[in-house]
């Protein structure tokens, strides 16, 4: 029986003991599940769905939600929901993406602000500037951006589509931003040289090039090559799994990368048995729930502190409240949601 179907708070509390027992201390769970049934309950009253992304706290992800995965598979659920709320439990950017999609729906994030350092790196002046330079150059915006630079691009990606939609868009030059470890890992995969934001005011760009913007996931960028040599030191049978958004060497020395769901998806199906996954460390012990007689090697002081103002104290008063409703300006959202379908119909 699924969490979310539980029928009295005792009965939430066992099946949260026996999926996360493990991960999750008995006396955290016992609390929790109070307030987990709690959501569970008033979201059926208000017709409300519950999105939640791979990075929640694994008391969170794996009782309340209706839908859990990574950013494109959310936003095509945002975009086809009929209920009356859509609870967000992620970050704002993501939030907006669902405002944009769904207009006619209330958005809810369950926090006040749940910003992202990579989304506040750039700007809709910053891209406004790029395409004075780069005449006619498609920009290609990672969706961890907020809405008004979205309205500014041509194209969304996820780091799941977006070597698939620089390639689809056949044109020698390309704008990616703003996450310059992503930009350059694309790079590297569909054979593009890098041009940094210093080299943009240079004449002679060569002919197949990504002009890449310098922001950052506080997260990603913490991950190094030597904390996979030490892990492999360590623990030879390791299978080191990195997200996109690390720097390029540590995705070089990594056996896999992904999108988190497709990092969710490889663990399950391998054969090995111990795993370092470099990326947001709730998502470790998501997996490890899932999968029991695996072994993840946790980097747990790597938190991000955006995602992890999404609690389920504040996702109970942001349902029972209607607290923090995402509102865009009309013509940004309209702009904005170009970008959107076009990544959509391109990732069929």
């Amino acid at each position: 029986m699924m969490i979310q179907n539980a029928t009295s708070v005792s009965e939430t509390f066992e099946l949260m003991k026996t999926k996360l027992g493990k991960v999750v201390p008995e006396s955290e769970l016992y609390v929790k599940s109070e307030i987990a049934f709690e959501i569970n309950k008033i979201k059926k009253e208000k017709n409300a769905v519950i999105l939640g992304h791979n990075y929640m706290e694994p008391a969170l992800f794996h009782s309340i939600p209706d839908y859990v995965g990574d950013s494109l598979g959310l936003s095509r659920i945002a975009a086809e929901s009929k209920a009356d709320r859509i609870v967000f439990c992620g970050v704002r950017f993501m939030a907006e993406t669902a405002k944009i999609l769904n207009p006619n729906r209330m958005v809810l994030l369950p926090a006040k602000i749940a910003g992202c350092s990579l989304a506040s790196s750039i700007t809709a002046e910053d891209v406004r500037n790029l395409k004075q330079r780069y005449p006619g150059v498609p920009v290609v915006t990672y969706i961890n951006t907020y809405a008004d630079v979205k309205a500014e691009t041509d194209i969304c990606c996820t780091s799941s589509n977006a070597v698939d939609i620089v390639n689809q868009l056949d044109s020698d030059m390309v704008i990616c931003l703003p996450d310059e470890f992503l930009a350059k890992n694309v790079a590297r995969e569909t054979g593009k040289k890098v041009i940094m934001p210093g080299d943009a005011f240079k004449r002679n760009t060569p002919k197949e090039s990504m002009v890449v913007w310098d922001g950052k996931c506080e997260v990603h960028e913490m991950f190094t090559v030597s904390d996979i040599e030490s892990a492999r030191a360590q623990f030879p049978d390791t299978v080191v799994v990195a997200h996109p958004e690390c720097p390029p060497d540590v995705v070089e020395a990594s056996d896999y990368s992904g999108s988190t769901t497709a990092i969710v998806d490889y663990v399950a199906k391998s054969d090995a048995k111990r795993f370092l996954i470099l990326t947001e460390c709730s998502m470790s012990d998501n997996i490890a729930a899932e999968n029991p007689d695996k072994e993840m090697l946790g980097l747990c002081s790597v938190r991000c502190p955006h995602m992890n103002e999404i609690t389920l104290e504040d996702t109970l008063t942001c349902l029972r409240e209607d607290r923090y409703q995402i509102e865009l300006e009309e013509e940004v959202r309209v702009k904005a949601k170009k970008s959107l379908d076009r990544m959509l119909e391109m990732s069929k």
